[in-house]
């Protein structure tokens, strides 16, 4: 009897460990048509950056305003606030130029930008095989049920894409919704020192990434918060700290011929 109860207490973790993988790979088919679908929609986008000083204080807070529109069929996005006044003058620049450059693209640019877009986006396909997933449990977040996971990288695991070497450095835990498969939470915490990429700054262990989104529409879930927690050095030197918290509100469909004037956009 007792080699009976092994067998199926393996059986079980193997088959727990297959829906495991299951949940994650139908969650990314969810991410990429998410995504692809937020490129349509009008929304607002609200940053609130804080550099703190090595005590914590805030040495700067800087908060602006953007709306997400969309623009000859493609997105354009216009700073309307800045620390609670206006756009700057540079911003307004920055404006004027992102609406010319959507109104005058060219079906060469677009395919171009579709392309950048895509590869920027990539690295989202290579999520089930950077990780070993777990399930750990169920939640209820507003009123729905969401599988809850946690992620450990994979050992051996190779990158194809350029943010997908960040993986290994980072573990998570992540919620995904039981019926639509969206990522509806992620808790990522950096477990290991990575470079960002530019003013040779080295991500360090420690900084935290919480990740929080809302269904929008047929099972599409979007963005509604992101709150990131980083230490950070640069040129091996200085070390730089910093909270970021980004709101997203107000989802709605493009109106169907895709475009979008720009007085529309500012508000």
């Amino acid at each position: 009897m007792r080699v009976f109860a092994v067998f199926f207490a393996a059986c079980s973790i193997i088959l727990a460990q297959f829906d495991a993988n299951e949940i994650v790979r139908r969650s990314v088919e969810n991410a990429d048509r998410s995504w692809q679908a937020r490129e349509s929609y009008l929304y607002t986008k609200r940053s609130e950056e804080k550099r703190l000083d090595a005590s914590g204080g805030v040495k700067s807070d800087v908060v602006d305003v953007v709306n997400h529109l969309v623009v000859n069929g493609g997105p354009a996005e216009v700073t309307v606030s800045h620390d609670g006044g206006p756009a700057t003058a540079a911003q307004q620049r920055q404006n004027h130029d992102a609406l010319e450059q959507r109104r005058l693209e060219t079906p060469a640019k677009r395919a171009d930008r579709l392309q950048e877009s895509r590869d920027s986006h990539a690295f989202i396909d290579e999520v089930p095989q950077a990780f070993d997933f777990r399930i750990i449990g169920k939640d209820e977040i507003n009123g729905r049920t969401a599988y809850v996971l946690s992620a450990i990288p994979k050992p051996g695991f190779q990158a194809r894409t350029k943010y997908g070497k960040i993986f290994a450095q980072v573990q998570a835990k992540l919620w995904v919704d039981e019926q639509d498969f969206g990522w509806v939470k992620a808790d990522v915490t950096v477990m290991e020192p990575f470079s960002m990429g530019y003013f040779l700054a080295r991500v360090q262990p420690g900084s935290r990434i919480l990740f929080e989104q809302t269904r929008v529409g047929d099972g599409l879930w979007m963005p509604v918060k992101v709150d990131v927690a980083a230490n950070a050095r640069v040129l091996f030197l200085v070390n730089y700290k910093m909270d970021e918290t980004i709101t997203y509100t107000d989802y709605r469909p493009a109106p169907r011929a895709n475009l979008t004037s720009t007085s529309a956009g500012v508000r």
